[in-house]
């Protein structure tokens, strides 16, 4: 048994023929509802006032950098700072040492053991570091340490990178000159020449 094709206005239509203009009717419909729905008028830019203004969130001087020790070197861990925080609360931070999540990591201090105090004065593009130790007797990660917490302080004036911030620091007991540092890029600490400003 033969099937006829269907008619319409007196002529045979193709099923298949039908089928084709269904398909493509389908991806232009689509695209005209995508295109008009997007929401993207065609009047231009419009201004939309001025550019947003306040504090970044995690500004420097909201979060202190503290260099710590790892099995591998200098390890810098990220803490909490009330607003306005300086070098001196960088450096009590450094003295509390690592808390109980890092040293569950592996996270450890270089320091001397006991209750000491680190004193950390601010200037443009300086700190100051007053020890109770002299340096021959730290062990050189504990001078990274103490170098790379202060120049990585916040309230540090002159907005200068870390690896920039000279650090001054005084040994107990010794008077003179005090030893001029800087923290490089690799977390140790760096001396600096004659010449260096």
């Amino acid at each position: 048994m033969t099937r006829e094709a269907p008619q319409r206005a007196g002529r045979p239509v193709r099923a298949g023929v039908r089928l084709s203009v269904r398909v493509c009717s389908l991806p232009l419909a689509a695209l005209a509802l995508t295109l008009t729905g997007c929401g993207i008028s065609d009047s231009g830019p419009a201004h939309a006032g001025a550019p947003a203004r306040g504090e970044r969130a995690g500004t420097a001087d909201r979060t202190l950098r503290i260099t710590l020790v790892a099995p591998h070197g200098s390890w810098a861990v990220i803490r909490s700072a009330p607003a306005h925080a300086g070098p001196q609360q960088a450096l009590d931070a450094l003295l509390a040492g690592p808390t109980a999540s890092e040293r569950a990591r592996g996270i450890t201090t270089a320091l001397p053991q006991g209750s000491h105090r680190v004193r950390a004065v601010a200037a443009p593009g300086t700190v100051d570091l007053y020890l109770p130790w002299l340096v021959s007797e730290l062990p050189r990660a504990a001078v990274n340490q103490l170098v790379c917490t202060a120049a990585a302080a916040p309230g540090v004036p002159g907005g200068k990178r870390p690896p920039d911030v000279v650090v001054r620091v005084h040994e107990s007991g010794l008077s003179g000159e005090p030893w001029r540092v800087r923290c490089d890029e690799t977390g140790s600490t760096a001396p600096l020449g004659t010449n260096d400003p």
